[in-house]
């Protein structure tokens, strides 16, 4: 049975994990915040060198020179904060991952140990009963396992899939900011 103490220290844990989440969360919104800061103030100046650049074009050829210039460093800059972006919440998404594995591993063992103390204290005829309990949050546990290794799994196909992706965006603008360069030629 549960003592007022352990009950006191249960919410005492579960607050402060509360707490500590939400700074995890709040750290990647304020890191999301100052990289849109970045990116807009970077887009401010390069839209102001750009319209300056597109203001001293003196006839159609030099503006698609300027054009195929721009058109490269876009779309890696694109490709970069996408980069970011998925860098802030794959990192976030990791500390709020890592808390709560360790959440449940407590919860295993704390439920791990119910067990066995009520397997110690379990009236005689009754080993059946408590090897198969036993059996069940063993498979259980297994389970659980399995079910977190794929998960990583899965994310890290998404990555590897996502690292794709974004190349090959890139090369394609590299390759398409090459033939206008050539064109405009």
């Amino acid at each position: 049975m549960l003592t007022a103490e352990q009950i006191i220290a249960a919410h005492k844990a579960n607050v402060e994990t509360l707490f500590g989440l939400t700074n995890k969360a709040f750290e990647g919104v304020e890191k999301l915040v100052e990289l849109n800061l970045q990116v807009a103030r970077a887009a401010l100046s390069e839209a102001s060198e750009s319209t300056q650049a597109a203001l001293s074009v003196k006839d159609a050829q030099e503006l698609l020179s300027l054009q195929s210039a721009l058109l490269q460093p876009s779309a890696e800059k694109a490709a970069s904060y996408s980069r970011h972006l998925y860098d802030i919440a794959t990192a976030t998404n990791a500390e709020v991952a890592k808390v709560a594995e360790a959440q449940f591993a407590d919860l295993q063992a704390k439920f791990s140990a119910v067990v066995e103390s009520a397997a110690k204290n379990a009236p005689a005829g009754t080993e059946n009963a408590v090897a198969f309990v036993k059996t069940a949050v063993a498979a259980a546990n297994n389970a659980i396992e399995s079910v977190q290794k794929a998960s990583k799994q899965a994310v890290e196909v998404a990555e590897a899939n996502f690292e794709a992706a974004t190349s090959s965006a890139v090369k394609a603008t590299q390759t398409a900011a090459r033939n206008a360069k050539r064109a405009a030629a």
